[in-house]
């Protein structure tokens, strides 16, 4: 594994949808070839490895993995604006997750450990 160029540093700013929560993070990016000359990327957040941003964002407040990504900024100049309305906003989402109804308990689960007969073939002898 080669450095292929200089580190260069990315800042996205992110925004729950699940739960009206918004953050920054600073990335700083390392671009690598590998032993077959394919080049890859390394994220690194105070030095630490981290996964690519883009591929799954997951909500620092909630877990949640509905996440927008946008460039730095969008989300600290709009924080002092409608802070009140993200809170209640945030409140309202968390009542919609209290009310859903747990997952049912779907019959055919029970049937996994079961031997099943096969499809358009001569029954085992």
């Amino acid at each position: 594994m080669t450095i292929a160029g200089p580190n260069v540093t990315e800042a996205y700013a992110f925004a729950c949808l699940n739960c009206g929560y918004g953050w920054e993070q600073s990335y700083e990016i390392e671009h690598h070839t590998d032993t077959y000359g394919h080049p890859f990327v390394r994220y690194l957040v105070d030095g630490v490895k981290v996964p690519s941003p883009l591929t799954c964002p997951t909500c620092q407040n909630c877990d949640g993995h509905l996440v927008r990504i946008m460039r730095s900024g969008q989300v600290a100049g709009s924080s002092g604006a409608s802070s009140e309305a993200t809170e209640a906003f945030g409140r309202r989402a968390a009542a919609r997750r209290a009310e859903r109804p747990a997952p049912r308990r779907v019959w055919w689960r029970s049937l996994r450990g079961f031997p099943h007969r096969r499809q358009g073939g001569a029954e085992p002898a």
